[in-house]
């Protein structure tokens, strides 16, 4: 398969964003199996896209919401998923910035290294090219958050990326390993746990909860293991509602015990 041809916009983009965002560090490479896997972590509101597609060793496409790679989908879904819970006196103004971006982030979502993600019957052609992506021998990065919160660190998972799996073991024969990341902006750091592999001969509906499920408790692990920090959330609030990642009591009881 030849090169891609990448946009000198984007090339223009990205060192800018490499420039005014800094480098991320990866703590737990070891943890990557020798073999390509799906990566799952907390989506950081735009940190993690950022992080992983210049920061995260290896080969790597990234699923992201397929309405912002087409022009007539960008204004509709960056409104309702970035600012419509702003005030009403300035949603107007958010509404017009939804279709000033549009342009641009047709030209960023279609040239870095992402797999559209749809809720329609497209979500066949996520499936399909993400299966390709790990036969080719790259890993997957996926961030599965949405409404509503189910701890201080992550909100719930949406459990049907699981589904991917089992689509991998039926083309490939393997069974695919998750690994669970945590990005903390706060030490410009992405942390990987141990991986959870994907059991094949389990009843579908129930490996997809237990895979989740053990992904996030794990994230939550990484994340509360840390010194305290503010944690970036998957929704966009006010930074000062940003929650730590332990309790202060917690955190007081540590620094009195030490």
């Amino acid at each position: 398969m030849p090169d891609r041809k990448i946009s000198p916009l984007y090339k223009l983009i990205k060192a800018l964003v490499r420039l005014f965002y800094g480098k991320t560090k990866v703590v737990g490479a070891e943890n990557l199996p020798d073999e390509p896997c799906i990566v799952v972590g907390n989506h950081c509101q735009m940190n993690g896209p950022i992080a992983v597609e210049l920061d995260f060793p290896g080969q790597h496409w990234t699923w992201c919401a397929g309405e912002m790679m087409h022009l007539k989908e960008v204004p509709a879904y960056a409104f309702r998923d970035f600012w419509s819970q702003k005030p009403k006196a300035v949603r107007w103004l958010f509404r017009l910035a939804s279709y000033l971006i549009a342009p641009l982030s047709v030209c960023v979502f279609n040239n870095a290294n992402c797999i559209g993600v749809y809720h329609d019957t497209r979500i066949l052609s996520t499936f399909r090219e993400t299966v390709e992506k790990l036969q080719g021998g790259g890993s997957v990065v996926i961030f599965p958050e949405h409404d509503p919160p189910v701890n201080n660190i992550l909100s719930a998972f949406q459990d049907r990326f699981v589904t991917v799996a089992r689509q991998y073991y039926r083309r490939s024969g393997r069974a695919v390993c998750f690994v669970p990341m945590y990005l903390a902006p706060a030490f410009q750091t992405m942390y990987l746990s141990a991986p959870v592999r994907f059991d094949p001969d389990a009843p579908p509906k129930d490996e997809c909860r237990r895979v989740s499920d053990t992904l996030m408790a794990r994230i939550t692990d990484l994340a509360v293991s840390l010194p305290r920090h503010r944690v970036v959330p998957y929704r966009n609030i006010p930074k000062k509602d940003y929650p730590y990642n332990t309790p202060l009591e917690v955190y007081s009881n540590e620094k009195t015990d030490g």
